[in-house]
This record gives C-alpha cells, structure tokens and sequence, in this order.
C-alpha cells in the first residue's frame, strides 16, 4: 500500500476521512445526516456503530463510500468468538470496513498468542472486508505499540489504527510515524481521535497516516 502524498488543497483530504459518529446517544437521524455528507464530500467511509450498520448500507446504496462498523467498542475486552461474531453480521448487513479494538489489557500482560489469535479470527470473519486494529495508543508504551502493530501485520489486518477517542488520548503525529514505521508500506495506518482541523489531518498524512478518522470532517475539507 502506497504511502500517500499530503494534499495541497483541504478538499484533496476528503478520500483520506473515515466520516465517523460513534457517541453513545447518536440517533438515526445524525446518521443519515452524516451519510449524506460523506457523499457530498466524496469522503472514503462513514464509521459508526454496529446498530447503524444497515441504516448507512441503505443511505449509502449506490455511493462509493464504504459503510464501516466498529466492533467491540471501545475497550476491545470481549470474548474473541463475540468478536468474530459481531463482525460477521456486521459484513452481513453490509460493512465493508471493520474497525476492532484489541484486548489491550492482554497484550499489556504479555499474551502475545491470545491476541494475535483474537486479531485472525476477527481477520477471518471479516471476509473481503478491511480490517483495522485499534491499538488504543494512549494506554500503551511505545514497546507495546510496536508489538501491536507486529502482531497486527502477522493477523493479516489491513490497517492499524491509533484510537478509539474514548480512552483519554487521541492520535499523535509521534504515534502515527512511529506505526508507520514498524508495518512498512504493506499495511495502512489510520489517525484516529483529536483530528479536528485541516491542519491536523495534514501532519498526520505527512506522519505516514493513510486514512483519517474524524468527525469534524466537513470543516476539514473546508480548510
């Protein structure tokens, strides 16, 4: 995978940005607004939660904006056979992105196995859709986080990815360069939590990022 230029124009960011709602007390009513930006803006995904899945598969029909689910979100603490489950139907109802969190307090106790395991199985359920890794940077060191990023390469995943934005940190141009360097050119890396402005997204594509999840997308692209 190619890592991207930085666009010289705010509208250039629009194919970067996973147009993302993921709060607690979202109604439908946002989502379908959301969908409909993201087709105007001709933004790369709308990232919400599971429950949404088929609402944005439907706002979406005929757009060329992927409907993406996160899953097991935010703390990543289920069990890996809920896991793969949740994101089975997910790509049942039409997701062709899926971000997970990893079971961080696992990997922080050294169970490498248990999480690599947890990582292809969600890999495998996913079929022909992407799978992102949230690695939660906030929570870990930085030797942690290159094992994260390791072992999400070896699963088969397809991105990494910073943050779920609920974890008190977000995405750092430090985080994103030093992900990028550890998967190489053969993964994507996506920042993710606290990319609020034009400015923001453009260091973190400069960092190595190659995809941005946000939900101030509209004021992104507008500069």
């Amino acid at each position: 995978m190619p890592i991207p230029s930085v666009p010289t124009e705010p509208a250039g960011l629009a194919p970067f940005i996973d147009h993302t709602l993921l709060r607690p007390d979202a109604r439908p009513a946002e989502v379908e607004r959301l969908c409909d930006e993201a087709r105007a803006h001709a933004f790369k995904a709308v990232c919400v939660n599971p429950v949404f899945i088929p609402l944005v598969t439907e706002r979406l029909a005929g757009s060329p904006v992927a409907p993406c689910a996160v899953i097991c979100f935010p703390f990543g603490a289920d069990p890996t056979a809920i896991k793969a489950e949740e994101a089975q139907w997910v790509v049942r109802h039409g997701a062709r992105e899926v971000d997970m969190v990893i079971p961080i307090g696992l990997l922080k106790a050294g169970r490498t196995a248990a999480v690599l395991d947890d990582i292809a199985a969600v890999k495998r359920a996913c079929g022909d859709a992407l799978l992102k890794v949230i690695i939660e940077t906030s929570l870990l060191t930085d030797d942690e986080k290159i094992l994260a990023c390791r072992l999400s390469r070896e699963a088969g995943a397809d991105y990494v990815k910073t943050s779920t934005g609920f974890a008190g940190g977000g995405a750092t141009v430090e985080d994103v360069a030093l992900m990028r360097r550890t998967v190489g050119d053969g993964m994507g890396v996506k920042a993710s939590g606290g990319v609020r402005t034009t400015e923001d997204a453009r260091r973190m594509i400069a960092a190595g990022a190659s995809r941005i999840g946000a939900s101030a997308s509209v004021a992104i692209v507008g500069g």
